[in-house]
């Protein structure tokens, strides 16, 4: 066995290389598992215990030439690259990050939150998963109205209450961001000033219009001698700021369990600019948002004297607005992550 390391390791010490493959087959030679060494190991195992020790130490002075041997020629070969043809310049300007986008939807949303914020209005936010008190009953919806149906709400389970010392019963994915406004008034004293926002889920075929999630942006003021006057100047002014001075604006009567009066609030198209298109079917205007005077029966719901409070609520979409924002006709673009479609949205980082 002697006789046999004494041959590899001439072998060794005659081995020069300046080729990767050449070096690499030395490795595997002497150093790999089915290698020289590990035979010799095995082969060690048989050895007399009179001779272990002194073959025992000639076999490790082996192994570790074997292993200096590659390690100091695997360093060679690397200086030879690096002084080479291949070494790097290291004059040359650095490789550039591409810069990211961000959502159109989430800059939407920001410019929204930063034109109420100029009028006083807080952000407050609440759960996704609501139960039937703070997602329904409280605002007014009896158990019959068809927001209950299956076909308009995704329920988690249904076992609806409309008693308001129970307010567990049905839960379900909050189909508005109205729910907020409820926990916020039940928890709270007026006066009230704030909005929102967040994602609400609705049961609903998904279309270049519609979908089975998507955001909005509801707003809730209440104090003494709140008016409708109040809404409409609070509107006007967002449509302002959101869409330029020339942008015209009309109320429509409407119908909503917990406001009343109601209304709809339409803009002039800012696709087409009146005149008519796909966006406003032909109209020239389009809805934006709904609106009215807090029902008083929902303010009672919460605690809050009716006879001397009063207050407005809104709820926009973030779609609708980024829609006539952006010129954006699919409401799919939003969710399909398609990196094409958020590099437009490059430059937008107010």
């Amino acid at each position: 066995m002697q006789h046999k390391i004494n041959q590899y390791s001439e072998e060794i010490n005659d081995f020069k290389s300046s080729f990767p493959d050449e070096l690499e087959n030395f490795r595997i030679k002497f150093l790999g598992t089915k290698g020289i060494i590990k035979d010799l190991f095995e082969e060690f195992k048989n050895v007399s215990p009179e001779e272990k020790r002194l073959i025992g130490k000639v076999l490790n002075d082996f192994k570790n030439l074997a292993e200096e041997r590659y390690r100091t020629l695997k360093e060679n070969l690397t200086e030879q690259t690096l002084t080479g043809d291949s070494k790097p310049d290291l004059t040359l300007p650095g490789e550039g990050f591409e810069l990211g986008a961000r959502h159109p939807l989430s800059l939407v949303r920001k410019e929204i939150i930063e034109i109420f914020k100029r009028l006083g209005f807080n952000v407050e936010e609440g759960p996704e998963v609501e139960d039937d008190w703070h997602n329904f009953t409280a605002l007014n919806f009896p158990e019959e109205h068809p927001a209950r149906d299956m076909q308009d709400t995704f329920f988690i389970s249904t076992s609806p209450s409309s008693n308001k010392d129970d307010k567990g019963g049905a839960i379900a994915l909050r189909t508005h961001t109205s729910s907020v406004q409820v926990r916020m008034m039940e928890n709270g004293k007026p006066p009230f000033r704030a909005i929102m926002p967040g994602r609400v889920y609705r049961n609903e075929a998904i279309s270049a219009r519609a979908h089975c999630f998507f955001h909005q942006v509801e707003g809730l003021y209440v104090d003494e001698n709140v008016s409708f006057a109040d809404l409409k100047q609070t509107l006007f002014y967002f449509v302002q700021e959101m869409y330029g001075e020339g942008t015209k604006v009309r109320f429509r009567p409407s119908y909503f369990p917990f406001t009343e009066p109601s209304a709809e609030m339409d803009i002039s198209c800012t696709i087409c600019k009146g005149k008519g298109c796909q966006m406003c079917k032909q109209s020239g205007w389009v809805e934006i948002l709904g609106c009215g005077m807090v029902d008083p029966s929902v303010l009672e719901n919460c605690g809050i004297d009716s006879t001397k409070f009063s207050g407005f609520a809104f709820g926009m979409g973030i779609e609708r607005i980024t829609n006539l924002k952006y010129q954006i006709k699919d409401l799919r673009l939003f969710s399909e992550n398609d990196v094409r479609f958020l590099k437009q949205f490059q430059t937008e980082l107010i």
